[in-house]
């Protein structure tokens, strides 16, 4: 005889990668996922050149620059004091340019020139000319380097001796919460970004039929298993294509911010970084999964999906509040709730060097991706198989099933 049909059918785990190379395949190699991966870098590139032409239009629109209605030897007196005291106080030096003395608004009306304000008057008497916020921004540099010029005052700088030091432990945290700021807000979205591709997927196979006949010869587990591992190596894939993308920006740009070094160093840090989107992924894209278990339509999937969106949006700002409060209550519970976990241990390892909590909290929202997974596989046997095997259906019946008798003659 031959073997029963049961033991012919894959382990869970085994299923489950076949599941995920399956869809990890026919997702890569899609149309779709070609122009998903270019949809995000098109407004990021008209972002990035619009915030370099404003900030040129900025700083071509503030000037530093004011202009000398004086005498000539009134002018190189101002001009004088200026470069004696700029390289001290630069930040608060304005630039001077000599002009023919005249009336000082028809100087600032020369559209060629753009100067902030007009100087004029003698170093004893001096008048500035200009809008309000310029004479508050001038007033004084103005009057300070009037009376150098005049004679009336000398500034004399006393020798500093100087002592630098890296960094403090205050200033050390300050600078650490920065980059814990910037790698929840990269992991948020992210997260958010690429999450909505496990739900997209179970509904378009829900409606082709196709996810019954996987949940028909291979254990539900294992189906959502392998979508959600599937998604993620897509992910994984996007984010290289969107990293290297935004590096050869950076590159041809020349420019880039620099953030301070997290406490457990760049190498770690962005192996955790790693880790935690994995994790808030799955967690997310498994809460998704079940929400797709229970909709039977492309609206329903809407309706219900959008209550788990505003929420891992308030997770996200627990989170980030949870900053706020190192060893507290509100971070705890940020740690422990599954769904704020990796943001807010991402956000632990900028600041703090201690390793063990990130082996703890990896393990926890590894156990809650499985508790969800499970949970999504039997709300989806339950509502859409609408069933467990044949024999428990006829026995919550009343029924009693026999073997079939092996009626073949040896």
């Amino acid at each position: 005889m031959s073997e029963p049909l049961a033991s012919s059918r894959l382990g869970t785990l085994q299923a489950a990668w076949v599941v995920a190379r399956r869809d990890f395949v026919a997702v890569l190699f899609s149309r779709a996922f070609l122009f998903f991966m270019l949809g995000p870098l098109f407004p990021v590139a008209v972002g990035g050149l619009a915030g370099n032409i404003g900030g040129q239009v900025e700083r071509t629109a503030h000037s530093n620059t004011l202009a000398l209605a004086m005498a000539p030897a009134d002018a190189a007196a101002m001009i004088a004091a200026a470069g004696a005291t700029g390289p001290r106080l630069a930040a608060s030096i304005p630039n001077f340019a000599a002009v023919p003395a005249g009336d000082p608004r028809v100087i600032l009306a020369d559209r060629g020139k753009g100067y902030a304000a007009v100087v004029s008057g003698t170093p004893a008497a001096p008048r500035l000319t200009g809008p309000q916020a310029e004479i508050d921004r001038w007033s004084g540099a103005v009057g300070l380097l009037a009376a150098q010029a005049a004679g009336t005052s000398r500034i004399a700088f006393a020798p500093v001796a100087v002592s630098p030091v890296e960094q403090t432990t205050a200033t050390a945290r300050t600078d650490r919460i920065r980059t814990a700021q910037a790698a929840q807000l990269l992991l948020f979205l992210l997260t958010m970004l690429l999450a909505g591709m496990v739900l997209s997927n179970l509904v378009e196979e829900k409606a082709n039929k196709i996810i019954e006949v996987l949940a028909a010869a291979i254990p539900m587990d294992a189906v959502f298993l392998g979508k959600l591992f599937a998604m993620l190596g897509v992910s994984f894939v996007g984010i290289a294509v969107w990293g290297a993308a935004a590096g050869v920006f950076l590159l041809a740009s020349g420019s880039g911010a620099s953030l301070p070094v997290p406490a457990l160093g760049w190498p770690l840090f962005a192996a955790l970084g790693v880790a935690y989107f994995a994790m808030a992924y799955l967690l997310l894209g498994a809460l998704f999964l079940s929400i797709g278990a229970l909709a039977s339509t492309v609206r329903e999937v809407q309706t219900l999906s959008m209550p788990v969106t505003m929420l891992q949006l308030l997770v996200f700002f627990l989170a980030a509040y949870a900053l706020g409060s190192p060893g507290g209550a509100i971070e705890l519970a940020a740690a422990v709730f599954p769904l704020s976990s990796p943001f807010a241990m991402l956000a632990r390892a900028a600041v703090s060097d201690a390793l063990w909590p990130h082996a703890l909290a990896l393990a926890w929202q590894a156990l809650c991706v499985l508790v969800l997974v499970r949970t999504g596989a039997l709300l989806f046997r339950a509502r859409v198989m609408k069933s467990g095997p044949a024999r428990d259906r006829a026995r919550r019946k009343g029924f009693r099933i026999r073997r079939p008798v092996d009626t073949a003659v040896s």
